[in-house]
This record gives C-alpha cells, sequence and structure tokens, in this order.
C-alpha cells in the first residue's frame, strides 16, 4: 500500500470518527436541553444523553489531535498503526460489554433507568467505535 493511499485512509476515518462523535456531542446536548426546557424527569433519558453528549466530546478531542499527528508512514509505522486499531476495537468491544453489563444491572437490581440510560449509551457508543475501527481495518487488510 502507498503512503499517500494510507494518509487518504487515515484521513477519512477521522473525519468519519469527527462527523459521529459532532454527531453525538449534538444530539445528547439538544436532548439534554430538551429535557431541561419540558421540565421532563426522564432519569433514562437523561443519563442516555450525558454519556452520549460526553463521548462525543472527548471523541472531537481525540480526533483533533490525532489531526495533528498525520503523517506519511512506512512500513512499520502501518503495523504499528494497525496494531492501535485492534487494540482500540478490543477496547471497543470492552466498552459495550460494560454498557451491556451496567444496563442489566440497573434494571435487575432497581430498576434504576438512569443506569439502564447510562449502559445503553455506553453500548451504543462501543458498538459504533468497534465499526468505525473495523472499517478501516479492512480496508487497510494484513500488511504482508
Amino acid at each position: 500500500m502507498w503512503a499517500d493511499t494510507l494518509l487518504s485512509l487515515e484521513r477519512g476515518h477521522l473525519l468519519r470518527l469527527a462527523l459521529w462523535a459532532g454527531a453525538c456531542t449534538l444530539s445528547g446536548t439538544s436532548l439534554l436541553a430538551w429535557l431541561l426546557v419540558r421540565r421532563t424527569s426522564a432519569p433514562l433519558l437523561r443519563h442516555f444523553a450525558i454519556q452520549t453528549a460526553t463521548w462525543g466530546a472527548v471523541n472531537l478531542a481525540i480526533v483533533a489531535w490525532a489531526w495533528q499527528g498525520l503523517a506519511y508512514r512506512d512500513y512499520a509505522a502501518a503495523q504499528r498503526l494497525l496494531n492501535v486499531l485492534w487494540l482500540n476495537t478490543g477496547l471497543d468491544a470492552g466498552y459495550a460489554a460494560v454498557g451491556v453489563t451496567l444496563a442489566v444491572t440497573a434494571w435487575r437490581w432497581g430498576p434504576r433507568p438512569g443506569g439502564v440510560g447510562a449502559g445503553l449509551g455506553v453500548l451504543v457508543q462501543g458498538v459504533a467505535l468497534a465499526l468505525l475501527d473495523l472499517r478501516l481495518i479492512a480496508v487497510i487488510g494484513p500488511l504482508q
């Protein structure tokens, strides 16, 4: 794979991540504002929105930091990128598992809708981030 092609793929990945993160930040804060204006006590929605907005803001910061480090990569650097992507995918799967655990535990021991909403928010983020990372992994393919 050529260095310029890999750089282009990496930029595309960061742009998709930025779009996802921006949409999460906007939708999460909008939902929180809507709940506040309506003076609605909906713990499930509130905690889901908090998770969504927070994860979005953190991911926007990660994109901004990663964008600064974009550069052409040689074979070793491309392999390191692939290794980081696989590590991130494993972490994303862990986030999704934590989200499921939180939601199920909050439901069974409560039921506590706030915990269910937070768990669903974490689950959605873990799955979405894993899919974004797996998409780039699939495009880069095995480096042999």
